[in-house]
């Protein structure tokens, strides 16, 4: 049998009020001033005034950096740097969503190992970043988790990715479900469904990872009794805490095994018109899963059956397209905006978006080999939906 790997080094914190323990962590951590990076938003939070009273409760200093935009770029990456050199910091909180800790973990590898963040896409890092708590307040990436940043490259257009299995890990995750209490609903339907696609995806993905599966299969599960009452009911702790678990489980599961073509082009699109990440994968992902069925029926059916689909009478396939009809009903269900609703993405460039799709290293890890055809007629697909 084939040897497999599964790598984990992060602390992680869960329930409600946990983020109290920040300033106990970084006391752990031996920290004696903090940069926090977050966004404007955040920044003027009652979040944000939790995480610092910890820090001031453990007599910790602390600066913020509070100008995070969405898929956050590699220049404001070399600022943040800059910024934690010259105020002297020994420990970064990321806090916010995927596109806050992507760069707070960026940061801490910049500060350790120099360089212009543009310099380290997929390239080893040979120092540990400094330490790093993250601290999310979505449940979609998994960042807190991995130990990879996927940062916008703005002179390419380009996403770009810092990753390095021993030196880009958090030290702490600190998830607690209470700072996703007034997450809104479009926002909470969006990152909860990309959780859902890094199940997926790593569950489908080529090379069978058995730890990782299991953590993928429970995220589906979790995510398919919490995510609606989640997003009509964002007040129910049970469900904010499921889609925080779910968000968590499956970011440790796809950092072990990979994700493939929904990444592929929700990237192109980050990266060419800003498109929110759990928009993309949101869009795109019912269609890749069918495409990707013929690759592997018996996973899509599996996966049927921990959406809560019942499989009685039902063939394997006809399981695993049942699937496929779920992931476009609950996306209808929760509002996700279609294809032809982001105006800014022109048919004319559909072809362009295909190529550069299918240039991107993620491409190769899909499930089923998919090319720029495959992604055209993906792409067709979602936007005549």
């Amino acid at each position: 049998m084939a040897i497999r790997e599964f790598f984990h080094t992060t602390k992680v914190l869960s329930g409600p009020g946990c983020v109290r323990q920040t300033g106990d962590e970084a006391v752990r951590l031996g920290a004696s001033k903090v940069l926090i990076i977050t966004d404007g938003f955040l920044a003027s939070s009652e979040i944000y005034i939790k995480v610092t009273k910890s820090l001031d409760d453990a007599d910790i200093a602390y600066i913020t950096y509070n100008k995070v935009r969405p898929n956050p770029r590699a220049t404001d990456c070399d600022n943040t740097c800059k910024l934690a050199k010259e105020e002297g910091v020994d420990l970064i909180i990321g806090l916010g969503g995927g596109s806050c800790m992507d760069q707070a973990k960026t940061t801490a590898a910049l500060v350790t190992n120099g360089g212009k963040c543009v310099e380290w896409d997929y390239v080893e890092l040979p120092h540990k970043m400094l330490p790093t708590i993250c601290i999310p307040t979505t449940a979609g990436t998994g960042s807190e988790v991995t130990f990879c940043a996927v940062i916008t490259d703005e002179e390419k257009k380009y996403k770009m990715s810092v990753i390095d299995v021993y030196n880009l890990c958090p030290n702490v995750a600190i998830a607690d479900p209470e700072l996703l209490l007034s997450l809104p609903p479009l926002l909470t339907a969006s990152t909860g469904v990309d959780a859902l696609t890094h199940a997926i995806e790593a569950y489908t993905y080529q090379v069978s990872q058995p730890i990782s599966d299991a953590l993928a299969l429970h995220a589906i599960e979790l995510i398919a009794q919490s995510l609606v009452d989640a997003v009509e009911n964002g007040s129910s702790l049970e469900a904010r805490t499921n889609m925080l678990n779910a968000s968590l489980m499956a970011g440790a599961a796809f950092i072990n095994s990979n994700v493939g073509a929904v990444h592929a082009i929700s990237e192109t699109i980050g990266a060419w018109y800003d498109t929110p990440h759990g928009i993309g994968n949101s869009i795109f992902l019912p269609y890749i899963m069918e495409y990707n069925i013929s690759a592997c029926p018996e996973r899509f059916a599996t996966i049927a059956v921990r959406l809560g689909i019942d499989p009685n009478g039902k063939t394997t396939e006809e399981l695993a397209q049942a699937a496929v009809e779920y992931v476009k009903e609950l996306n209808s269900k929760i509002k996700i905006p279609k294809l032809k609703e982001l105006e800014y993405i022109k048919e004319e460039n559909f072809q362009a978006i295909a190529q550069h799709s299918a240039d991107n290293p993620l491409s190769d890890d899909n499930a089923r080999p998919i090319d720029k055809d495959g992604y055209m007629e993906i792409i067709l697909k979602a936007y005549e939906a």
